[in-house]
C-alpha cells in the first residue's frame, strides 16, 4: 500500500526570496509541455506528471544532496500528486508550491510565455461534457443503449473524485496536440531530477479531473 504523506508546502513569497537572493532553486513544472509552453515560472524545468522516472529520483539524479526540490503545476493538484510519488520513492526534501503558477504570477515571480493552449483542466470538462451530450442525443435519436456513454462518463467522473485520479485525463496528457518538439524533435519539455530513461518503475497517475 502506498503511504499518503502530510504535503511540505513553500509559498510563491518564499520561493520568491530564494530567487532574488540569487540562491540555486529546482523547480519542476509537471504540467503537459504545452501548458508549460503557454506560461511557465523563468527558472523552471518541464517534467510532465506521466513522465516522472521514481527509480532515478531515488537514486538522486540531477539532485544535489540535501538541496530542496520544489514541484509546480496550475494551481497545485498535480503538483501534489508528484510529490507523493517523489517522497514515496525516498526523497525527503521535496516541496509543492502552493496555488501553483498561478499564485506565483500573482506574487511577481519572472513568468516565460510563449503560444497560448488549452490547460489539462479544460480539456478534460470539454471532453467529458461532450461526450454525455453526444450519449444523451443518440439516446434520444437513435437507440436508448446510447444512453449508457453518459452514465458510463458520470462514473467516470465519480470515480476520479474518490480517488483523485483520472483515466481521461491521463489519456489526454498523451495527445499530440498536449506535447512540443524541441530543436531534437523530442516532446520532453525538459529533463528533472528524475528524467525517463527507461526506468521500469510505474509513473505516478495523472491528476484528478480538472485538477490542476
Amino acid at each position: 500500500m502506498v503511504e499518503v504523506m502530510a504535503v511540505q508546502k513553500t509559498t510563491p513569497s518564499e520561493l520568491k526570496k530564494l530567487y532574488e537572493a540569487g540562491q540555486e532553486v529546482e523547480l519542476i513544472d509537471v504540467r503537459t509541455p504545452a501548458e508549460f509552453r503557454e506560461v511557465h515560472v523563468a527558472f523552471a524545468r518541464n517534467v510532465p506528471l506521466d513522465q516522472l522516472d521514481l527509480r532515478q529520483a531515488k537514486e538522486g539524479v540531477g539532485q544535489v544532496e540535501g538541496q530542496p526540490l520544489y514541484v509546480i503545476c496550475r494551481s497545485g493538484s498535480r503538483a501534489e500528486k508528484a510529490f507523493q510519488a517523489l517522497m514515496n520513492a525516498g526523497l525527503s526534501a521535496v516541496y509543492n508550491v502552493e496555488g501553483g503558477t498561478l499564485a506565483c504570477e500573482a506574487h511577481g515571480l519572472p513568468l516565460v510565455r510563449g503560444k497560448k493552449t488549452i490547460s489539462l483542466e479544460r480539456q478534460v470538462r470539454i471532453a467529458a461534457g461532450s461526450l454525455v451530450l453526444l450519449g444523451v442525443a443518440l439516446g434520444a435519436l437513435v437507440h436508448p443503449y446510447a444512453l449508457g456513454l453518459a452514465a458510463f462518463v458520470g462514473a467516470g467522473l465519480v470515480f476520479a473524485g474518490v480517488t483523485d485520479t483520472c483515466g481521461m485525463a491521463m489519456a489526454l496528457a498523451r495527445m499530440p496536440w498536449n506535447q512540443v518538439k524541441d530543436g531534437n524533435g523530442t516532446g520532453n519539455g525538459g529533463q528533472c531530477a528524475a528524467p525517463s530513461t527507461g526506468s521500469t518503475t510505474k509513473p505516478p497517475a495523472a491528476g484528478g479531473c480538472c485538477s490542476g
